[in-house]
């Protein structure tokens, strides 16, 4: 067995040819990061146009919340075999398929003029989207040199993290300045320029195997995905005892045990070799991404109804709100690697998770409804500059950790892992909040009517749509529901400080072995070309 073997070399041109020469590097990373873009913007884009799809589809909001999710569901789902077969078959043919695809399953989304039409638009949209988000990385692990691959991860890295606050963004302004449908030109745009300059720029690779391709890994890891990734969709919305979610729990739990057996009789013909985990990067890499990204999805989860039914602000200004921890984001990302150089990715890493842990520490200590959104600042740049720093050295340390064959296996692991850790975060933060808010507004609500009573226990935009009906109460009925919404998000933040304090601990004592500090180059070296078939 073949154990943290990263890739050795760029890779040339089928067919043979030269390394990719600075320009070309720049080129190549500028195409995957716009594709990236388009997949990751559309994970959230359409959650600010709810309303509106239920509208114009005379839709329930299950059908809603299906039209997002199943997007989600879709792309987590097949991420390990495309990104498997894109290494066996070709980066470059299965990426531009899968810009292609993407693009036109866009545009139907665009035009559908039912629901049932934007559920199978969608459904399409995150098939492509798992062709593509693996490929992109595994271009990036693939052709760019050792010296130049932490810069260009970091890139990546930023895009994948900030780039649904963007895309929300982004999308917000299209629904205020035109119509809900416009959120499609975004995708399609981007994949236009993406599929441009990847049939110019990007170089194929390919790594030919001598085993048979891993049918039932694959087929029993999306079995596994689908139940495990619905459970945490749908859990919170059809209860976590309804019969479905249980059933959906114990085949994803089995299909799951099944999937690690198989692999272990596979070895090294599997689809992906879990004997790897024994290695502290993988291993600690992983975690670390199904934390973070997990924290992150769940801040959103509270910070949005904050901004909205607790400051009042409209969609896209709550959207402008979120843009610094976004901006952070990005920017630690770029830095983590000349930071990793120089102090290691292991206490990279370290200092990430502790400044992401003090970030939430510091939200749940100020937060408060007459403080605003200064209150809660200068914890969102504490965990944007976190979040950013511990994401790209663990990034780096899942890709390095399998050889340079199974780099679309290994890009698929790490999106795996986001997607897993961003259902789970949306799952746990949105229902300690929940329930926080529930008890707190119990104790508050002497006075009001029964029935604004009952009511606003469901959830503060609730509470303040029935204030108006509750007569004389409404001012004390929305103070009450503003109050108890800032003492659920108390909770639901120490909750995640606490996870995140399990977390700086593990990555301090078994994170990353520190490499010898290297200085990373602004410029690439020539590197041999290594010929691909």
């Amino acid at each position: 067995m073949s154990i943290n073997q990263p890739p050795q070399a760029t890779a040339a041109p089928v067919g043979g040819g030269g390394a990719p020469d600075a320009r070309q590097l720049r080129t190549i990373l500028i195409a995957v990061s716009i594709a990236l873009m388009a997949v990751i913007a559309s994970v959230s884009g359409l959650n600010v146009a709810q309303t509106h799809m239920a509208v114009e589809f005379d839709a329930s909001q299950n059908t809603v919340l299906w039209i997002i999710n199943i997007y989600t569901l879709a792309l987590a789902a097949l991420l390990l075999p495309l990104g498997a077969i894109g290494d066996r078959l070709g980066r470059k043919p299965m990426l531009i398929t899968g810009l292609t695809v993407f693009g036109a399953a866009s545009v139907v989304a665009g035009l559908a003029p039912s629901a049932g039409v934007m559920i199978a638009a969608r459904v399409a949209a995150g098939i492509s989207a798992a062709m593509i988000m693996p490929i992109t990385l595994a271009v990036i692990t693939s052709t760019f040199p050792e010296e130049r691959r932490g810069k260009a991860i970091g890139v990546w890295t930023g895009v994948a993290g900030g780039g649904g606050i963007l895309g929300m963004f982004l999308s917000a302004l299209l629904v205020d300045v035109a119509d809900w449908r416009w959120l499609f030109v975004l995708p399609v745009v981007l994949v236009i320029v993406a599929l441009a300059m990847t049939l110019k720029s990007v170089p194929n690779s390919r790594e030919p195997s001598t085993h048979s391709f891993d049918t039932m890994g694959a087929l029993v890891s999306t079995i596994a995905v689908i139940g495990l990734i619905f459970v945490l969709q749908e859990g919170p919305e059809r209860g976590w005892t309804a019969p479905v979610t249980l059933m959906s729990l114990i085949v994803g739990v089995v299909a799951a045990i099944g999937f690690v057996a198989w692999e272990l009789h596979r070895r090294d013909a599997s689809l992906l070799d879990v004997r790897l985990f024994r290695e502290r990067g993988l291993a600690s890499g992983s975690i670390t991404l199904l934390v973070v990204f997990g924290v992150q999805a769940g801040i959103a989860v509270v910070l949005f109804p904050f901004f909205q039914a607790v400051l009042g602000w409209s969609g896209l200004l709550s959207t402008v709100a979120m843009m610094p921890m976004a901006v952070m984001m990005m920017m630690a990302s770029g830095l983590a690697p000349k930071t990793a150089a120089k102090i290691g990715a292991r206490s990279t890493m370290t200092v990430g998770v502790a400044l992401a842990t003090l970030g939430l520490a510091l939200m749940a200590l100020f937060v408060s409804v007459d403080g605003g959104y200064l209150s809660i600042l200068a914890g969102m740049l504490a965990m944007g500059i976190g979040m950013g720093l511990s994401m790209t050295p663990s990034t780096e340390a899942i890709t390095s950790s399998l050889p340079r064959a199974k780099q679309g296996v290994a890009s698929a692991l790490n999106d795996v892992t986001r997607e897993f850790g961003t259902a789970l975060g949306v799952a746990m933060l949105g229902a300690l909040l929940a329930n926080g808010y529930r008890g707190a507004i119990d104790d508050k609500l002497d006075g009001i009517p029964a029935g604004a009573a009952d009511t606003a226990r469901e959830g503060i935009a609730n509470a303040i749509e029935v204030a108006p009906k509750s007569g004389g109460h409404a001012q004390d009925l929305i103070h009450a529901a503003q109050q108890s919404f800032v003492d659920g998000w108390q909770q639901a933040m120490w909750a995640g400080t606490a996870v995140m304090a399990v977390l700086f601990l593990h990555v301090a004592l078994r994170g990353p072995k520190n490499a010898a500090p290297t200085a990373p180059s602004d410029e690439a070296e020539p590197v041999p070309a290594v010929s691909v078939r």
